[in-house]
């Protein structure tokens, strides 16, 4: 009875246990994307990772910046790795971020910026989603708490990430 009632209990306990939609298959990070929904800005042979850290732009693709530097788009995991090159005294232009509802880049200077939330940050414990409209960005904040701010405020905070280092 034991050799056939223990494995059923298990098997019934790992019914239902996948991760979210829209997720990769490579891991349950709600900062992932499938590989064909990511779009990548950047040319060149390290195109699917972060200018300034080198993580992966897939699996962080929800958290992930853009911006223009003497006619060369860079594209970040995070609104932090956009910071930290900001920080060396860079000038960049048309900064972009991915609205987490449609997964396309936008204006990060028009966008809402959800800090704080349950979600996991990248580069940071603090996190920081953007959304095209408020809207959708009220949603996330219901359903996962934090701030509501915009692109000027959220990159003070990401300033502040790591300042023990600086």
């Amino acid at each position: 009875m034991y050799k056939i009632g223990i494995p059923l209990a298990i098997a019934f306990l790992l019914v239902g246990c996948g991760g979210e939609k829209n997720i990769s298959p490579k891991s349950s990070m709600f900062q992932s994307v499938h590989e064909h929904e990511a779009i990548l800005l950047q040319d060149g042979k390290n195109k699917n990772y972060c200018c300034r850290c080198g993580m992966d732009l897939v699996k962080y693709y929800k958290t992930s910046h853009s911006a223009t530097h003497d006619d060369t788009v860079y594209q970040y995991c995070s609104i932090h790795c956009l910071e930290d090159h900001l920080g060396e005294g860079i000038m960049l232009k048309n900064p972009k971020v991915v609205d987490v509802s449609s997964l396309k880049f936008i204006d990060s200077t028009k966008a809402y910026y959800v800090v704080g939330s349950q979600k996991s940050g990248t580069m940071s414990k603090i996190s920081k989603y953007a959304f095209a409209n408020e809207e959708d960005a009220k949603k996330f904040q219901a359903q996962f708490g934090g701030e509501i701010m915009d692109f000027y405020k959220a990159l003070e905070i990401a300033k502040k990430d790591f300042k023990y280092y600086k």
